[in-house]
């Protein structure tokens, strides 16, 4: 009996294991898959921004919770930059590739999305009501977002993202 049970948690380690390799991998494959419609010529070399001081405390108001990360990593410059971001809807974390250019969202896309409802962000027919949005002074976009019925917490995810990198994308040296 007791041999049954190891077999089972032995089992189900394994499962969970292979999910989370193949969750990474899944990951590593969008991002690079992203990066390289973004960047068609080449990919320049990743930066790093911290996320502290000013920063932090504007982006925990942006999010409506304090960040899991110290930094985050973008390609590009202040003029045009690509931004990968993982952010909580419900209970599981949503991958984001965000594209700005001029100050604008450029685009707005779901790289990996993992929660069990609110998926229909992923459509181009949602995703395009970012395009060319700008923060206004207040930390808001200066445009409304129209929402899914059943996506809430997806959709506001999508949106407090959006708004803080945008506000990050300012902080960026501009000599770059």
């Amino acid at each position: 009996m007791n041999f049954v049970k190891i077999i089972i948690v032995i089992a189900l380690s394994l499962a969970s294991t292979v999910t989370l390799c193949a969750a990474a991998s899944d990951q590593a494959t969008a991002t690079d898959i992203f990066l390289s419609r973004v960047f068609t010529d080449a990919i320049p070399p990743s930066n790093m921004l911290w996320v502290s001081g000013e920063r932090k405390t504007a982006v925990a108001e942006i999010l409506r919770h304090q960040p899991e990360y110290l930094r985050l990593r973008y390609w590009g410059n202040a003029q045009r930059s690509a931004w990968i971001v993982d952010e909580i809807g419900k209970t599981e974390p949503i991958t984001f590739g965000i594209v700005i250019h001029n100050n604008q969202i450029e685009s707005v896309e779901v790289l990996v999305f993992r929660e069990s409802r609110g998926w229909e962000i992923q459509h181009d027919f949602f995703s395009r009501q970012f395009t060319d949005a700008k923060l206004l002074d207040n930390k808001r976009l200066d445009r409304p977002i129209d929402g899914i019925s059943g996506a809430t917490l997806s959709v506001k995810a999508m949106q407090n993202v959006s708004r803080m990198v945008l506000y990050l994308t300012g902080s960026l040296p501009r000599e770059l």
